[in-house]
């Protein structure tokens, strides 16, 4: 069995779905509350949900059954004020599933994320050693709780500790795709503007506070939740590989891109409005991000990433546009 924790989430549902599609016995740690989330897991054959609160004693229970833990579940707002839930979530969990997988000789996946890099002053390279991990700064409480994870990480791999059968942390940069309407406010720009295009409205992008770049010129590395899966999938199948990776395409675009192709997609007339960036993200914004994807290639990771437009349109064709929406 392979567990997936978050696996009723964003990524952890396309996760799951993929794995089941491929005839693995997935089991889900996730909460679904009283929202529409479920229908993220409706059309996945999973052997069983867990209640997180539940994990310890399935794992005391069934921990010998699993081969691999793939652990996306997270608090993922980056506006999130309380900051001993979002270490409590996502740092000791992540703790607590690292000592699981090194003690059972199992295959450890993890969601870190591009938050951890901060402004990017110090570079978006995906180096695990603590001495370049120590150079990084996020900008919110939920980067640093992430961040705070790879580098307890660094520390026991660099002092030859406990570690996994293979252990590997994903940076992922800004995936969208299907599956990611629960998260409200926190969904990918595409999902908004999308909806804001169908409903006839302007595409509502941020103006920029930043002389160095235009309205709409804020630029970030887009990824698609299929290519996301994809590297998931592969590293599974390649057990030796182990180490802190980026995940993204290694190409930045601006928002007014990402606009253009949703109006693209959406086959309509391109109606851009720019408004001012709250006060309160002003200063912890980034105007840049973009993943250096050299670590992973060089791993053996040949496949091609989809491009914004190809993306975009796949995206909004098959699942935003679709009767169905959900994968």
């Amino acid at each position: 069995m392979i567990l997936v924790t978050g696996g009723a989430g964003f990524l952890g549902s396309n996760i799951a779905a993929a794995l089941a599609e491929r005839g693995e016995r997935v089991v889900v740690c996730d909460r679904l509350g009283d929202d529409e989330k479920w229908r993220n897991l409706a059309k996945t054959e999973i052997d069983d949900l867990i209640a997180p609160q539940d994990l310890s004693r399935f794992l005391e229970t069934y921990g010998d059954d699993l081969i691999a833990v793939v652990h996306m579940a997270a608090i993922s707002q980056t506006t999130e004020r309380d900051v001993d839930v979002l270490i409590e979530n996502n740092f000791r969990l992540s703790c607590q599933l690292w000592r699981f997988a090194a003690e059972g000789h199992k295959q450890y996946i993890y969601a870190s994320s591009a938050a951890t890099y901060g402004d990017g002053s110090a570079g978006f390279e995906d180096d695990a050693s603590p001495e370049y991990l120590a150079t990084l700064h996020p900008l919110n409480a939920y980067g640093w709780s992430k961040h705070l994870f790879d580098r307890w990480v660094a520390r026991r791999v660099a002092e030859g500790g406990p570690v996994p059968m293979q252990w590997a942390g994903l940076k992922f940069f800004n995936a969208y795709g299907p599956n990611e309407y629960h998260k409200g406010a926190q969904a990918s720009v595409a999902y908004h503007l999308c909806r804001q295009i169908q409903a006839d409205s302007p595409a509502k992008l941020f103006k920029s506070h930043n002389p160095d770049y235009p309205d709409g010129g804020q630029q970030r590395d887009f990824v698609w939740s299929g290519d996301c899966v994809d590297i998931v999938l592969w590293l599974l199948d390649n057990r030796r590989v182990n180490g802190l990776f980026n995940v993204g395409t290694g190409q930045a675009r601006s928002f007014a891109d990402l606009a253009r192709a949703v109006f693209a997609a959406l086959q309509k007339p391109e109606r851009i409005e720019y408004v001012p960036t709250p006060e309160v993200l002003r200063d912890r914004y980034q105007y840049f991000t973009e993943s250096r994807m050299a670590r992973l290639r060089a791993a053996g990771y040949e496949r091609p990433f989809a491009s914004l437009e190809d993306g975009v349109e796949r995206y909004v064709r098959e699942f935003l546009a679709a009767a169905d929406s959900y994968r």
